[in-house]
């Protein structure tokens, strides 16, 4: 059972007037969501005869829709998107976001691993130890001298 199947016949999903399946899609679409998300107690899933939508929840004159949200998207932003998806089909309806989950940030491109010139034990770049070992004012940086016995 998956959450993109639609039921066997021609009738949508309707949940007190609203159609779920529209609602998920037209949320789905929206440029700031990765995706729709289930809840922890599953209060944001709407249940159907074989099958549930996840992250959909029509509760009297409250729609509840939970997302997994891109990365980098202001909470406020997604609120917009989904609201102007879901505008047309929602009419009166309250919408209540929930932000489950958010993607992880996208990798950085990570420069080549540093490697110390061969023959030397230096763990630092040159000129980072030498910024160490030359300035006074970074004298809290550079370890102190050994207590003299």
């Amino acid at each position: 059972m998956t959450t993109a199947e639609r039921a066997d016949g021609p009738d949508p999903a309707i949940v007190d007037g609203i159609d779920v399946d529209a609602v998920a899609s037209a949320v789905r679409a929206c440029p700031g969501v990765s995706d729709l998300a289930d809840s922890r107690f599953g209060d944001a899933t709407t249940y159907l005869p074989g099958r549930r939508v996840t992250g959909i929840a029509v509760k009297g004159e409250t729609v509840r829709v939970s997302v997994r949200a891109k990365w980098g998207v202001p909470a406020s932003d997604l609120l917009d998107q989904i609201t102007a998806a879901l505008m047309p089909s929602l009419a009166d309806r309250r919408i209540e976001l929930v932000v489950a989950e958010i993607d992880d940030p996208p990798r950085l491109a990570s420069p080549e691993p540093f490697a110390p010139p061969v023959g030397t034990n230096a763990s630092l770049p040159a000129a980072v130890d030498a910024v160490h070992s030359t300035n006074p004012s970074n004298s809290a940086l550079t370890p102190a001298p050994p207590p003299a016995p």
